[in-house]
């Protein structure tokens, strides 16, 4: 007997037919017997589905817990009072309250966290190999990665140290410098963001390091990379000490590489072009432009991100902004939509200063104005304001009525001209629209700047040392304008007039309410031309020299 309280009921009690609970068990499924019970209801087709739904999500919910737990855990945030206190202003959003944004990707050589296995360091602290400025347009369907070479002159900001005090200045500096400030193993990431805002005046919203074991990860969790090489590649041109040429690397030609093979193909130098690190820098363009297609062709989505995620933030360090995986893979799905040609990578205007590299002026200006103007560099402004898909654009005020440009000339040799734009008139934006007029009838814009000295009444077009009928002939575009020698020893210089901006009122601000900034200069067509789109030919633009 059972100690519950109240009589024990009898295991089968009887029916009033005499029969048992198996017996009004059959009857319930229709058998006989006559029992009084009702029958139990069936769970339908569809309860049954959604019980299993439910419980799958549940299981799904906890596994996508442990994952995310796991990329939190996994990745590493820098000291965000490490940043300057004198930083440029965030980007305004657009008329659809969207931004553009910044992200510094910076491939580090620290010898900690296994890299020293992979050949990271060489006298301990980190170097930064690679800096990409990353910009992302406000409308996310159009990025560029500006490449600062590591050699390049630049002014280091003051930068915090491990102890907690601050450095002086350091004018003329080597960019990649600012990355071994308080030379840890871990790096200064934060002091390299200084450097790269103080040099820009761009705000960078968000900082990625990523080091030698991150990078390997990464390429073998997409399956490999496809890069190509223009020659035959041998252990004595990836380690120029070794005094001999070694063993076959790599052949020439195309070929899929992952892990260490990946590693070596993005570090080689030697053996390459002039084995400069500009030609490396170039073979780095080719390399994102391959992993970014490779990633895209399987789908941009969580369940091809995570494992990608997985092996890049074992060896992430990023700002405190970007600090956890929900954030990282979101700002991976915001770009998902970027067509690959739309994907841009150039490297910053150089020329090389004794052994190392000094960036040019104006043109490397020209491109962080265009940058903070949220202008791609083939001049489209993509904040500007665009239909939904299926919909109707917002009504705009028209656009300010210019004078039409007189037809171009036929001049067969335009191209080779180079034309430097000078606003003498004092009027906003017009060497924008005379540098769209003469691109338009073909020449070269060398560059587009303001003019020395008071404003001129009326547009001159100078000439250097053999340069006049190209001059006169150029003249035609700007009507009245005289033709005179002078300006550079070589090319044509065009100084504008208050003529031309009295005829070409607004000029500046095509498209744009009134009171808005100017539009940048165009860039010059050598620093747009060498940009590499990320569906190019991944054999072509690899080398320098």
């Amino acid at each position: 007997m059972s100690g519950r309280r109240g009589s024990p009921a009898p295991e089968n009690p009887p029916t009033d037919s005499g029969g048992t609970r198996a017996d009004r068990r059959k009857a319930d499924k229709g058998g006989g017997g006559g029992g009084r019970a009702k029958p139990k209801p069936k769970r339908s087709t569809k309860q049954k589905v959604l019980w299993v739904t439910a419980g799958c999500t549940a299981l799904l919910v906890l596994a996508g817990g442990a994952v995310y737990y796991r990329l939190n855990s996994n990745i590493t945030t820098f000291d965000g009072d490490a940043l300057s206190k004198d930083r440029p202003e965030a980007a305004a959003p657009d008329a659809q309250g969207r931004t553009p944004v910044n992200v510094l990707l910076i491939g580090s050589d620290s010898r900690g966290n296994g890299n020293n296995d992979l050949g990271g360091g060489g006298d301990g602290g980190a170097r930064s190999d690679t800096a990409i400025l990353l910009h992302v347009y406000a409308d996310h369907k159009h990025a560029v990665g500006i490449s600062i070479p590591r050699d390049s002159l630049v002014t280091v900001p003051s930068c915090k140290l491990p102890n907690g005090k601050w450095t002086k200045e350091q004018p003329n500096a080597m960019f990649n410098s600012a990355f071994s400030v308080g030379d840890t193993e871990q790096g200064n990431p934060a002091c390299t963001q200084n450097a790269v805002e103080k040099l820009t005046n761009l705000r960078v919203d968000h900082t990625i390091v990523v080091d030698f074991n991150g990078f390997a990860s990464m390429t073998k969790a997409v399956g490999g990379v496809e890069v190509c090489l223009p020659s035959d590649i041998h252990e004595g041109d990836l380690n120029p000490n070794l005094g001999r040429k070694g063993k076959l690397l790599f052949a020439k030609g195309k070929q899929k590489v992952e892990g260490q093979a990946a590693l070596d193909y993005v570090r080689v130098r030697h053996g390459i072009g002039d084995g400069s690190d500009i030609g490396r820098t170039k073979r780095q363009q080719a390399f994102m432009s391959s992993l970014i297609k490779q990633v895209k062709s399987g789908g941009m989505d969580p369940t091809t991100l995570l494992p990608l995620a997985d092996a890049a933030t074992r060896s992430l360090t990023v700002d405190p902004g970007l600090g956890s995986a929900a954030k990282l893979m979101s700002f991976a799905m915001s770009i998902k939509d970027v067509d690959l040609h739309d994907i841009k990578f150039l490297t910053t205007p150089w020329r090389y200063e004794g052994p190392r590299v000094a960036l040019v002026h104006p043109d490397v200006d020209q491109l962080w104005a265009a940058l903070k103007a949220d202008r791609t560099i083939d001049g489209q402004d993509a904040s500007a304001q665009s239909p939904a898909a299926g919909g109707t654009a917002e009504p705009t005020a028209p656009a300010a009525q210019t004078v039409p440009s007189p037809p171009a000339p036929a001049d067969p040799k335009a191209a080779e001209v180079k034309v430097t734009v000078l606003n003498g008139s004092g009027a906003t934006g017009v060497g924008g629209k005379a540098a769209e007029t003469l691109k338009g009838a073909g020449y070269t814009v060398a560059s587009v700047g303001n003019a020395p000295g008071k404003s001129r009444a009326t547009t001159v077009v100078e000439y250097g040392t053999g340069e006049k009928s190209a001059a006169e002939a150029l003249a035609k575009l700007f009507p009245g304008a005289s033709v005179q020698p002078g300006g550079a020893a070589k090319g044509v210089s065009v100084v504008l007039g208050h003529d031309y901006a009295a005829a070409n009122p607004g000029a500046g601000a095509t498209g744009s309410t009134p009171g808005a900034p100017a539009a940048p200069a165009p860039l010059p067509t050598s620093v747009a031309s060498a940009a590499r789109s990320a569906d190019d030919d991944p054999c072509a633009n690899i080398s320098y020299g």
